[in-house]
């Protein structure tokens, strides 16, 4: 199985990216698919998942959207209204568990992509 992030970069206040999981190895319609972020010296963070529906940790509901491309295999993760606390690594990452923010109950993970927020 294989996670491939792509898409952060720099961005001011206030602009959007949006941030490309492809899965290689998994079907992503089969699994939970999510995203984290860890900012430096925190720990990894929950920010999204779908499958049968979506869920969102508060602090970014409402300005970013999870979604996924079954076709391609890909899942997406775009931000809106981007703040400079949104500053982290972004990891993609696949697990059996519907509803679950915990970091050991995702089994496979990306390498990550960095996203920088300036104010």
């Amino acid at each position: 199985v294989q996670l491939q992030a792509s898409g952060g970069g720099l961005v001011q206040a206030g602009g959007s990216l949006r941030l490309s999981c492809a899965a290689s190895g998994l079907t992503v319609g089969s699994y939970v698919m999510a995203w984290f972020r860890q900012a430096p010296g925190k720990e990894r963070e929950f920010v999204a998942a779908i499958r049968w529906s979506t869920y969102y940790a508060n602090s970014v509901r409402g300005r970013f959207t999870i979604s996924r491309d079954s076709a391609k295999n890909i899942v997406f993760l775009q931000m809106n209204n981007l703040k400079p606390e949104d500053t982290a690594v972004y990891y993609c990452a696949a697990g059996p568990k519907f509803g679950t923010t915990v970091v050991s109950d995702y089994d496979y993970w990306g390498q990550g992509t960095l996203v920088t927020v300036s104010s």
